[in-house]
């Protein structure tokens, strides 16, 4: 048996050693979940907001009361996270140094979001709201085999194309460090210079490939576009081949114009909907799941703050009303992208037209049923906290296929369905 020689610790190498993480900025834990569902064992999250570590400390995880020995112990599948909660900025990671397989974290977006505030976006890059800095810093302490980075597409856009440009040399040379006063595109310059003269020896460079994924195609009930950067260090010869999409628009359109959909629900069809379609060839993967798919299972709730009997946060909310701009997520198909929102209860995204013909709000549960969290996933706070956590989260079972895909990719396993 192969002796780990990243440690001492004398773990047993191969397929059978768990893989290890560090989550950044966990929030409410959806890319962690999901992480773990796909193998990885986290040695330390990372969160900020006290709500969200709430969550965690319900569901998943315990206070990390010392870092070194944290290092030191692998969890097993059923040992709890250990939490960190506060400033990434606060946290020394050296004690990981060279046992990290993965870094992970969904980076704030706010600077990056197209629904951000425009003068927030000009104010804060390379501010305090700019986390990619400290993904560079992790990464230079813990040198992991791989990262996953994940934000909003909004992180493409042109206005950002010299910053986006600047983030990906970034993780290809973490260990080229900015120093003190030394503004991004200062720092840039050097790391250009530095990679563009090839000095950098494999094992300090990493190999990136950003792609855009959208959950609906991997059995997420929403559409929900998404920036993953992954990156594997390049001593390691593998460059990242995303996960095969399992979902389809095409394989549903099928199904709602041969009648299978309905059937499946035992409704009537609907022909409003049914006659805005255009026949599409289906392609052989499964049909993407709508928000009906979703909630299936679910009472519906009645509007006055009543808990229905069932699972945890399926609680109607009154008051919804239509107006211009926020049109709700139809229920037969995939709700619209689920947002924070910065004003309590949003309007549009987080609405829909029920089975019992009424105009309301989503439900907490339902919400968290279409970013894919199991029924028993408990959150903090009330519901206006509670939405902000499930907004910022990743879908489960989108990180679950992504986690799947770098998982083969560093364990050299063959495609299996």
């Amino acid at each position: 048996m192969a002796v780990d020689k990243r440690s001492n610790r004398g773990r047993v190498a191969g397929n059978d050693t768990p893989l290890t993480s560090i989550e950044l900025f966990t929030g409410t834990g959806g890319l962690a979940e999901g992480l773990h569902k796909a193998g990885f064992r986290h040695l330390l999250a990372v969160e900020l907001y006290h709500r969200a570590c709430e969550s965690l400390r319900i569901n998943r995880a315990q206070d990390c009361k010392d870092l070194a020995a944290a290092a030191e112990s692998i969890p097993t599948e059923n040992d709890r996270w250990p939490l960190f909660e506060g400033k990434v900025q606060d946290v020394d990671f050296t004690p990981f140094e060279g046992k990290v397989d993965v870094l992970a974290g969904g980076v704030p977006c706010q600077p990056w979001s197209i629904a951000g505030k425009k003068e927030d976006i000009e104010e804060k890059i390379g501010g305090e709201r700019n986390l990619w800095p400290e993904m560079f810093r992790v990464a230079h302490q813990t040198r992991p085999k791989a990262i996953i980075a994940e934000n909003v597409i909004g992180l493409t856009r042109p206005s950002f194309k010299e910053y986006f440009e600047y983030i990906i040399d970034g993780l290809r040379a973490p260990h080229e460090q900015r120093v003190d006063g030394e503004n991004w595109r200062h720092h840039h310059e050097r790391l250009r210079k530095r990679l563009k003269a090839n000095g950098i020896p494999d094992t300090d460079r990493y190999v990136v490939n950003p792609v855009p994924l959208n959950a609906a195609d991997f059995g997420v009930p929403q559409l929900r576009k998404r920036l993953f950067i992954v990156a594997y260090r390049a001593d390691l010869n593998v460059e990242w081949i995303p996960p095969s999409t399992t979902h389809s628009q095409s394989s549903l359109i099928r199904d709602l114009l041969n009648g299978e959909y309905w059937s499946r629900h035992g409704i009537s069809p609907r022909q409003d909907l049914i006659e805005s379609l255009t026949e599409m060839l289906p392609d052989g993967k499964e049909p993407w799941r709508t928000l009906r798919d979703g909630i299936e299972g679910l009472d519906e709730p009645e509007l006055d703050r009543t808990p229905t009997e069932g699972p945890p946060h399926h609680v109607g909310w009154p008051g919804a009303r239509r107006y211009r701009g926020h049109q709700p997520s139809d229920l037969d198909w995939p709700s619209k992208t689920i947002k924070a929102g910065v004003h309590g209860v949003a309007g549009g995204e987080l609405a829909v037209i029920d089975r019992r013909g009424r105009y309301r709000y989503l439900t907490v549960r339902e919400v968290a049923r279409l970013m894919t969290f199991d029924d028993k996933w408990m959150l903090d706070g009330t519901r206006g906290p509670q939405m902000r956590q499930l907004g910022n989260a990743v879908p489960v079972d989108l990180a679950e296929a992504v986690g799947k895909s770098v998982r083969k990719q560093l364990r050299h396993e063959k495609e299996t369905n």
